[in-house]
């Protein structure tokens, strides 16, 4: 059985908690007119640094299964289990919904659109796995020269998508093996990043500053435009935008490479990442059980960003937690997770 590495459990154990403060930081963002400036400010701050997390989802997907000898067999294993917790907790979400928070949902759309919208990730992620088998062939038979021009075409592919859509025109045709969005080419770039872990120089001072530099980028851009416009501008939050994909691509790579790919944790440490990493995925699923019934009762205004950006993450990080460890004992983590 292959070691697990670590750097990926620590890119995983940060990117679910980071999942869960761009919803809670982005509930107050888009509070822009009932909170101060400098309330604001905290929020998009958090807000902005946490969105490296899904691009490096994708990636350390990417990283992981692209290497791999494809396997037919084990992709529609794969593929079943994904869309079978896609339906489990869309049901969930329009029970929830619907009875709870009195929402209009239409279930009927579930194979469309998600009913509850975090679950758009696996709208995004089941097209990639159901092309995997043939995403590994096409990467086990590139050289170096193809992976270079490969990588440089996904990057001005991508570009080009933000770009046109900050204008509202998009391509007639969608370039085959990417489509329309960012997330097939951050699943490449987590697999070109673990190939050539030994071979790319980079330095860790160097890949934090751009990592930074980009961030803070996000963030200036941001707070411009919204102070302006009198309201909050979250396009340069997209996850297709260049400073996101700069900014998630260089902490990917940062991690990657803390104590040169092989980073070693004391033996209760790595059982608590295991733990964790076990349940990273029920985390993301049902922490927005919770968060909608907090928005439910509690308007941006009414308590402070300072205070329940963090309190708020941690608690919904805990108690999502116990409830995933607790289901995992059950006969229904073979259905929800």
């Amino acid at each position: 059985m292959e070691e697990k590495n670590y750097n990926i459990e620590l890119i995983r154990t940060l990117s679910f908690g980071f999942v869960i403060v761009i919803h809670v930081a982005n509930y107050y963002c888009r509070g822009y007119a009932e909170i101060s400036r400098g309330e604001y400010g905290f929020a998009l701050i958090l807000d902005a640094m946490a969105r490296v997390s899904v691009p490096c989802f994708f990636m350390m997907s990417g990283a992981l299964l692209l290497g791999e000898k494809p396997n037919l067999d084990k992709n529609v294993r794969r593929l079943f289990r994904f869309f079978k917790v896609l339906l489990a907790w869309s049901v969930i979400y329009y029970f929830f919904n619907v009875y709870y928070m009195h929402s209009k949902v239409n279930l009927k759309a579930v194979l469309f659109e998600p009913v509850e919208a975090h679950l758009w990730y696996l709208y995004a992620l089941l097209p990639i796995y159901l092309v995997l088998p043939f995403f590994q062939i096409m990467c086990w038979g590139m050289k170096k020269k193809y992976d270079d021009a490969f990588i440089a075409m996904c990057l001005v592919v991508v570009v080009a998508q933000y770009i046109s859509s900050l204008f509202h025109e998009e391509p007639y045709y969608d370039v085959p093996l990417l489509g329309d969005r960012a997330y097939t080419f951050y699943f490449f770039a987590g697999y070109f990043i673990q190939k050539y872990r030994n071979k790319i120089p980079w330095r860790f001072p160097v890949v934090a500053s751009i990592f930074a530099g980009s961030t803070a980028f996000e963030i200036v851009l941001t707070a411009l435009v919204s102070f302006k416009k009198g309201d909050h501008y979250e396009r340069l939050l997209e996850y297709g935008c260049p400073f996101v994909v700069i900014s998630g691509v260089a902490f990917f790579m940062m991690l990657y490479k803390v104590h040169g790919g092989q980073i070693e944790f004391p033996r209760g440490m790595k059982k608590w990442m295991d733990r964790l990493g076990g349940c990273s995925f029920g985390i993301y699923l049902i922490h927005i059980l919770f968060l909608d019934i907090f928005k439910k009762y509690v308007d941006p205004g009414d308590l402070s960003a300072y205070l329940v950006i963090p309190v708020l993450s941690v608690g919904l990080g805990l108690i999502s937690y116990l409830c995933v460890y607790g289901l995992n004992k059950t006969p229904l983590r073979r259905i929800l997770f």
